[in-house]
């Protein structure tokens, strides 16, 4: 019987090194395995609000943050194109370990691979606040790559 390990790959990218490093691995996990790859990108809803508090409006303010989540997003893309591989896009809005464990689940992906600290900074010890909460509420592994130092 031959049967792949991993056919459907998840990587949520927030522009962080680490969600980046995370994009790289799991490209050499889906040649490997022939999985593809969908890149999500979700604007924290949480963000936006307080951002909304202090800029403009808040449809520039959330136009502005999809803007940047679609760089993020064609930039990921391109360093999967220059290793040969094509890949999938989304982009969301909500709470982003909701959003990641939401399409996880939808998409019937058998692995997430994820940065361990994003954009956000180092809010817990070990692990991104993120990171955590998509361990603990994932239905598939979850593979949490460092960025390299």
């Amino acid at each position: 019987m031959d049967e792949t390990l991993f056919t459907n790959i998840l990587v949520p990218i927030d522009g962080s090194e680490s969600s980046v490093q995370a994009a790289r691995l799991a490209f050499r996990v889906a040649k490997v395995c022939g999985a593809t790859v969908t890149l999500l990108y979700v604007v924290d809803t949480v963000v936006m609000d307080e951002l909304r508090k202090f800029e403009q409006e808040h449809n520039q303010v959330q136009a502005e943050l999809r803007e940047n989540g679609w760089r993020y997003l064609d930039y990921v893309t391109k360093l999967a194109e220059e290793v040969g591989l094509a890949v999938q896009t989304e982009l969301r809005e909500g709470e982003p370990y909701a959003e990641i464990v939401s399409l996880a689940d939808s998409m019937g992906a058998d692995l997430i691979v994820m940065g361990h600290v994003g954009r956000r900074g180092p809010r817990r010890i070990l692990v991104g606040s993120v990171t955590e909460r998509v361990i603990e509420f994932a239905h598939c592994p979850v593979l949490v790559a460092k960025a390299s130092t």
